[in-house]
């Protein structure tokens, strides 16, 4: 089977999986010829599925592709393996699960760690009592109001927009709809459409605050998922003619990369400063913000992103009682009990269960990448190869492995 041929199977087997499981495919902007043909065929078979998979990706193992892309497809196709044994009704254990979807080895965090952070966020935050009516207390100070909220996301992702064009340039024409919504599991949504246009969607149900929105902004556009979709279309799908780059697939090692670099967003296109940056734009909106104190605490919390995963071994791993894991939330986390239920409700839904470890797994990496980087590399180079080329997880462990 020629390269060709790999690439369109490949992208007919994610359209199958989104078929089964809708949401599977979380974008498609490929031809349209392929999406009819899955339409009209018999129901897709989870355990036929995994044996197509597998197939496929012996094929890939053997056949003339750059090295770049036989890791990329390979890796993808180990994922898609795996979820159609899942869905097969197959049992594996939590852990092997989530190495064959995203190649990460999830683990508990470290209390002590949990600890030191707790203390230095105790010297950071004013006031009285217990550290998490402290910091609930800042964080009040600083909520957008409902009837504001779609002015303040228009007005930070204008600003980041215009520094994502000058540091790592947008294709023309390239737009993004933003939309308030409710009811969902998550904290905000892109749906990429194609043709350098994205659907964001967040939910006003989270009860977004000027201290937070400008991450969400620049993980969900600029330059997050919205910038990676436009520039992987404009230069591996258009320029490149890599056809199994026109799909992108939840549950496989993509998405750590994806979530990771979403992640560091703010980081790539503000760094230092982004609070003070984030409170200039805020105070045109009558929106207050204590911009230093909003950044130096978002730093210290960073160190407690661990305890979202254990979360989530608790709950899949070890069984635990929703009760203990929303409990192990609040006490790490310092957060609400609404808010800690919110996020299990996320990891139980069936689509989404594991996902919570790109998040975790992808921003440490990435970090790490980032900031290991070679002397004559720049930030900026070293984040514009994340936005252009088909990377997994383990391509950029190699990386770092040789740099010991």
């Amino acid at each position: 089977m020629d390269s060709e041929a790999l690439a369109v199977e490949y992208v007919l087997l994610g359209l199958r999986f989104d078929r089964l499981v809708r949401g599977f495919a979380d974008s498609y902007t490929g031809d349209p010829v392929l999406r009819a043909q899955v339409a009209v065929e018999p129901p897709p078979e989870p355990a036929r599925l995994a044996a197509a998979a597998r197939h496929l990706r012996a094929e890939v193992v053997t056949a003339d592709l750059a090295e770049s892309r036989r890791r990329f497809l390979a890796a993808q196709l180990t994922a898609l393996e795996c979820s159609g044994r899942k869905l097969a009704g197959e049992k594996l254990p939590f852990a092997a699960e989530v190495a064959a979807c995203f190649q990460v080895s999830p683990a508990m965090g470290d209390p002590d760690e949990y600890r030191r952070a707790h203390r230095e966020l105790a010297a950071l935050l004013p006031g009285r009592g217990s550290l998490a009516e402290r910091l609930r207390a800042v964080r009040g100070r600083d909520v957008v109001p409902a009837e504001r909220l779609s002015a303040a996301v228009q007005a930070v992702s204008s600003a980041l927009r215009d520094r994502v064009r000058a540091r790592f340039e947008l294709p023309v024409g390239e737009t993004v709809e933003y939309r308030i919504v409710s009811d969902q599991p998550w904290s905000g949504f892109n749906h990429y459409l194609g043709g350098f246009r994205s659907k964001v969607a967040v939910n006003a149900d989270v009860g977004h605050r000027a201290s937070t929105l400008p991450q969400l902004v620049a993980h969900e556009a600029y330059p997050g998922h919205h910038t990676e979709h436009c520039r992987k279309e404009a230069g591996l799908v258009q320029r490149d003619r890599l056809v199994e780059h026109t799909v992108f697939l939840v549950n496989t090692p993509q998405c750590v990369l994806a979530e990771g670099l979403a992640d560091l967003g703010l980081h790539a296109a503000v760094g230092p400063g982004w609070g003070p940056w984030a409170a200039e734009i805020f105070a045109d909106l009558g929106i207050r913000l204590d911009g230093e104190l909003a950044e130096r605490i978002d730093a210290v919390l960073l160190r407690l992103l661990p305890v979202r995963q254990d979360a989530l071994l608790m709950l899949h791993g070890d069984g635990a009682d929703e009760a203990d894991v929303v409990a192990h939330l609040q006490r790490w986390l310092l957060m609400p009990e609404q808010r800690a239920r919110h996020l299990v409700g996320f990891m139980r839904d069936p689509l989404w269960r594991a996902y919570t470890t790109t998040y975790v797994e992808g921003y440490r990496l990435l970090r790490r990448w980032l900031d290991e980087r070679p002397a004559s590399t720049s930030s900026a180079d070293r984040y514009r190869r994340l936005l252009d080329e088909p990377l997994v997880p383990e391509s950029v462990r190699a990386e770092l492995a040789t740099r010991v």
